[in-house]
């Protein structure tokens, strides 16, 4: 004869049952903007329509960050929440000559008259780690390469960065390591604007999300017709999408 089993006993075998069916039915939830994202860029023509146009939807206007040099651009930073930022980045019409990363940037930046996500950054503390991740996943990257900015203050802001030889397209992030001598851009930007979720659309979207999740990014990405980044924003006069 068989041994009856108590009923405290029995409810909770029960609820595991459930939850355990519950949790094989749900598929793994990807973060709505990833734990890692540092700043996204969105890209413009001239520097001045950027940020009018970019207050003009959040309420908010973005301050001028400064100029890259020998990079041939400049910025205007905005906050989206603690360590993440908006950088409206358009070519400086003040640095001359043609060297190949200006024109590279001009190329790049010149046809946006109107303001669109070009990329972003993901930050970490120990870019050398994940330069072997990404070596020992078979992931090809660019060198890696120290960068900095004078603020208009004076301070300047040092960093070191690289990113991938196939991006995918700009989907996926370069990296960057934030010298711990430099203000990182978000505590002092101006704040109102919160970036609530970030994702990715690609003809390929497998490929993409291979890659991320190589690289410990959980990054969502969807089918589309062509390779698009979104992010929604929310801001002092609401919610709006940038794309």
């Amino acid at each position: 004869m068989s041994t009856p089993i108590p009923r405290r006993r029995f409810l909770a075998l029960a609820a595991a049952a459930l939850m355990a069916r519950h949790s094989l039915a749900i598929p793994f939830k990807i973060s709505c903007v990833p734990a890692d994202l540092d700043h996204i860029l969105l890209g413009v023509s001239d520097l001045d329509h950027g940020i009018a146009w970019m207050e003009e939807r959040s309420g908010v206007r973005a301050v001028f960050g400064g100029v890259h040099p020998g990079r041939g651009t400049c910025n205007a930073l905005l906050a989206l929440g603690p360590r993440r930022y908006l950088e409206i980045i358009a070519p400086d019409p003040q640095q001359v000559g043609s060297p190949a990363s200006r024109e590279f940037w001009a190329a790049r930046l010149n046809p946006f008259h109107e303001p669109r996500l070009i990329g972003w950054a993901a930050h970490t503390d120990d870019l050398a780690a994940i330069t072997k991740k990404a070596t020992a996943a078979g992931i090809a990257m660019e060198a890696v390469r120290d960068g900095s900015r004078a603020r208009p203050d004076g301070k300047v802001l040092r960093w070191k960065s690289f990113g991938l030889k196939d991006d995918r397209d700009g989907l996926l992030p370069f990296f960057i390591e934030w010298d711990r001598s430099s203000v990182h851009p978000a505590q002092d930007a101006p704040s109102g604007c919160k970036l609530l979720q970030f994702s990715a659309e690609s003809p390929s979207p497998k490929q993409v999300a291979d890659d991320a999740r190589k690289l410990d990014l959980d990054f969502n990405t969807t089918p589309g017709k062509k390779p698009l980044l979104r992010a929604r924003i929310g801001g002092e006069k609401g919610e709006f999408e940038l794309i």
